[in-house]
């Protein structure tokens, strides 16, 4: 992987590296001078962003960056990042740009990118841009002067996106008579959300609606669903959806208040679509970190979970691969091949409400599918990230943890691919003792990160 990227693109503090404005420029001129390279000729970018204020930063850098190479820019303003991978591919453009770190806090931003086909840039492409980017003898291929980029606002991809959401749902199938509770996280969906759940017939009350450039994901949101059900039971709602900053996530509450996070969701859409023959192979795909419960209920319906590394891009690269139809990661990235070509917390969310729909059943009902087996995650901040075969203690310590489980549970070590952060996973079937495992692994590995 390109030293700049991480599994979700390039993240960071804002005017901090790699968040820095003129990087970003050179971001734009290394992706705009490859595409050239590769022989999409004039070539054209959509770029989309959140609601964060430094969004106005990296969105003029990259398209000066874009210009420059002699691409031409196409400006969608806020918007999710499922909806710019839709765009990206509804409009004929070469790349699709987002200008998102998801959810984590204003202060930080991100750049990902998206191929013509709304696929997420492989690890090989992002390598070539970094090393371009971080090259800083390189001399760029500077198109002559006529040949420079224009740029142009899209007034319309908002419908766009509506349209095609809406699509995903039966033909003459509505949500009149539901009341459904939104938390839009402050952030890109505040607008898109509420008015194609609407346009569909739902009752929606808003949250999160408010953006201010600073608020985005504060206290609301996939971080804190806590906030869309207790208001669920407040105003006596069938379902509570909450998206994170850019809307490729989505945790929900049943009409009880009660929250389902990605796994459950996924374990209730995999059972629908095997029950319509919709899940080729009867095979789900889902990362590393999604509980124990989840596999053991896809082999009792007689179905198999394909694990993937961390990332929503590794889950829809091993689907395309495998032929697999629906994907997703615990923290609620989820993905619909049928619909979409990467997580989109909107595009989830309908897909329950067409199973509550169609079988007639509240959410609470159709959930409780699995056994959850109790997970513990720890994160331990490193200044460096040591090759874990390098950390002795801690190898250690997780040998001893595996062999107190004796299979009856898992353990898991990874670096945060956004973050300087050391995540240990550990699940069993007794969380006391789950815990202390856990504790004292962190606790060797600050010993081994320290020195």
């Amino acid at each position: 992987m390109g030293e700049l990227f991480g599994t979700d693109g390039v993240r960071g503090r804002v005017n901090e590296y790699p968040m820095l404005p003129d990087l970003a420029l050179r971001l734009g001129l290394a992706a705009g001078t490859l595409l050239r390279r590769d022989g999409s000729g004039r070539g054209k970018v959509v770029i989309g962003k959140d609601t964060r204020l430094s969004g106005y930063i990296f969105e003029n850098a990259l398209t000066a960056g874009f210009c420059s190479s002699g691409l031409d820019v196409h400006l969608v303003g806020p918007l999710p990042t499922p909806a710019i991978a839709f765009i990206t591919r509804n409009m004929r453009a070469d790349l699709g740009v987002v200008i998102s770190a998801s959810h984590n806090p204003f202060q930080d931003n991100g750049i990902k990118f998206f191929d013509a086909e709304g696929h997420k840039l492989p690890d090989a492409i992002e390598a070539r841009v970094s090393a371009m980017v971080l090259d800083q003898g390189l001399k760029w291929a500077f198109p002559p002067a006529g040949e420079v980029g224009k740029v142009k606002r899209i007034g319309d991809a908002l419908g766009r996106y509506i349209v095609s959401i809406k699509n995903s749902f039966p033909p003459g199938m509505g949500l009149d008579g539901l009341r459904v509770v939104l938390d839009c996280a402050n952030g890109a969906a505040y607008k898109v959300a509420p008015l194609a759940l609407e346009e569909l017939g739902a009752e929606v009350i808003r949250l999160g609606v408010s953006p201010d450039g600073r608020n985005i994901n504060h206290l609301c949101g996939s971080l804190h669903p806590e906030v869309a059900a207790e208001q669920v039971k407040t105003s006596r709602a069938d379902l509570g959806i909450a998206l994170d900053g850019d809307a490729d996530r989505v945790i929900l509450a049943d009409e009880r208040g009660t929250v389902l996070n990605g796994d459950q969701i996924m374990a209730i859409c995999a059972l629908d679509m095997l029950r319509r023959g919709r899940l080729p192979g009867g095979r789900l795909a889902a990362t590393v970190m999604s509980n124990l419960g989840l596999e053991i209920f896809m082999r009792e319906q007689g179905g198999e979970l394909v694990r993937t590394r961390v990332g929503d891009r590794y889950v829809a690269e091993t689907m395309r691969a495998q032929g697999i139809s629906l994907g997703g990661e615990q923290s609620g990235h989820l993905i619909f091949r049928d619909y979409g070509t990467t997580g989109d917390g909107l595009l989830a969310a309908l897909q329950v409400l067409r199973v509550m729909r169609e079988s007639g059943k509240k959410l609470s009902e159709l959930a409780g599918l699995l056994r959850i087996f109790p997970q513990v995650i720890l994160n331990v901040s490193v200044g460096k990230k040591i090759p874990l075969e390098n950390c002795p203690t801690l190898h250690q310590a997780a040998q001893d943890a595996e062999k107190l489980l004796q299979g009856r549970g898992r353990v898991l070590l990874r670096y945060s691919g956004t973050e300087p952060l050391l995540r240990i996973m550990l699940e069993g079937e007794n969380e006391n003792e789950v815990r202390a495992l856990a504790e004292d692994m962190a606790a060797a590995a600050c010993k081994d990160l320290a020195s």
